[in-house]
């Protein structure tokens, strides 16, 4: 079944090695983009999140404008947040930063909930304020999630390409989620997290960077010009907590070949335990499933969706240790396959998802501070971790089914970021 989304995966590998081969023949560096960029960051604004959104508030405002002189960053409260006296603090530095206040009582048309709320909230704000434009890019990034100097430049190529396009303008981007060492409290979860960034130059390259979101967008690093959100917007109803995701469906459905890719980094934090790990995941799995059966989008924009969920659920039945205890119960331990046309499709599975993580992980090394290399002995511990990695995936993924099957309430999780 994964073979699909291997060669799909592999092609998108081949797509961004010739991306950055042509980008390294582009002059050193951009130019300025007078264009207005709103950098919104909602958060929940908890004690324990507030580090991670100063560490990422003070980095949109250091490296943003030496290219965007037309700046704004907008962060998003809820009315009566635990750590609203922090972030006014936060905001009374510069005249850059604006607190968007969500009101308690704001409700969506259709009860939209969590954080597609917050943003559809923000949205309105803009196109009562004449923003929704052409000319305005809005930048969505989480409140753990900065920026750096490469991610500038590479935002400020890609606008400027744009005013070249003519009528084969894109108006959708995304670039490339990192997460330096520096930021992660346990160096397990930094290893595993290694997978995400693997993705965004395969997965996500493939089809966001052709034109076609259809494998979903991030919350975070996601650029869109203020005009095509105002039409979209985010209320996709009180069952949506993968708002990201439905979002890019939606794009492919009213903008099919109208996004694309930019080799921007930007620079997160990995679950700062096991436990945060799973919940993350267990929300994604919750939200992509009712995503992919949602009727009120079409079906052949779902498929590719579908498909990976379908993998995704499937995850737990093809663990090692699982397969070992069958064999273990039932007498057998030959795992061998039945025929051996199966097995250069296997190694070739295998191969992609050990790629995925070896890649990331030097991702996340040249994307972190002081060391950026990979430590000896770190790719050997990553690929002998990857079970235990794939195990705390299938947890994850089994208990959003389950919450799927069941059809309860919606919620939103969101972790501890403490750095």
């Amino acid at each position: 079944m994964p073979i699909s989304g291997t060669l799909l995966g592999l092609s998108g590998g081949l797509l961004t090695t010739a991306r950055l081969r042509r980008d390294r023949r582009l002059p050193p560096t951009a130019a300025m983009v007078y264009d207005l960029l709103v950098v919104v960051v909602p958060t929940i604004g908890r004690h324990d999140t507030y580090p991670a959104l100063e560490r990422a508030v003070a980095s949109f405002c250091r490296y943003l404008p030496a290219y965007f002189p037309n700046l704004r960053v907008d962060v998003v409260i809820e009315e009566g947040c635990e750590a609203r006296e922090q972030i006014a603090r936060l905001a009374a530095v510069t005249a850059r930063i604006r607190i968007i206040t969500v009101p308690r009582g704001y409700r969506t048309p259709n009860g939209t909930r969590f954080k597609a709320r917050a943003n559809h909230y923000v949205n309105e704000v803009r196109c009562a304020e004449g923003e929704a434009r052409d000319d305005v890019w809005v930048l969505h990034m989480d409140d753990d999630t900065g920026v750096g100097p490469d991610t500038t430049e590479a935002v400020a190529r890609f606008i400027n390409a744009q005013w070249l396009a003519g009528e084969n303008a894109r108006h959708l981007a995304q670039g490339v989620l990192s997460y330096p060492r520096e930021h992660a409290v346990n160096p397990l979860l930094w290893l595993a997290d290694a997978v995400r960034p693997g993705c965004d130059i395969s997965m996500f390259a493939a089809t966001t960077g052709r034109g076609m979101p259809r494998a979903g967008l991030h919350g975070e690093l996601l650029l869109v010009r203020a005009s095509i959100e105002a039409e979209i917007g985010w209320d996709f109803g009180s069952q949506s907590i993968v708002e990201d995701a439905e979002f890019a469906l939606r794009f492919c459905d009213r903008y099919p070949r109208r996004s694309d890719w930019f080799p921007g980094r930007s620079y997160g934090a990995s679950p700062a335990s096991v436990a945060d790990f799973v919940r993350q995941r267990e929300r994604w799995a919750w939200g992509l499933f009712m995503l992919s059966a949602k009727r009120s989008i079409p079906l052949r924009r779902r498929l590719l969706l579908l498909h990976n969920v379908i993998i995704w659920a499937s995850g737990p039945m093809q663990h090692l240790g699982l397969i070992i205890l069958i064999g273990t119960l039932l007498g057998d331990t030959d795992t061998s396959p039945a025929s051996a046309v199966v097995l250069p499709i296997w190694a070739l599975n295998m191969a992609y998802s050990v790629w995925l993580y070896w890649e990331g992980m030097k991702i996340n090394a040249l994307a972190s501070a002081q060391i950026r290399r990979r430590l000896w002995w770190e790719p050997v511990c990553l690929v002998l971790l990857m079970p235990v990695f794939s195990l705390l995936e299938a947890v994850a993924v089994l208990r959003g089914l389950v919450r799927f099957l069941r059809n309860g309430e919606s919620t939103f999780t969101v972790i501890a970021k403490p750095m």
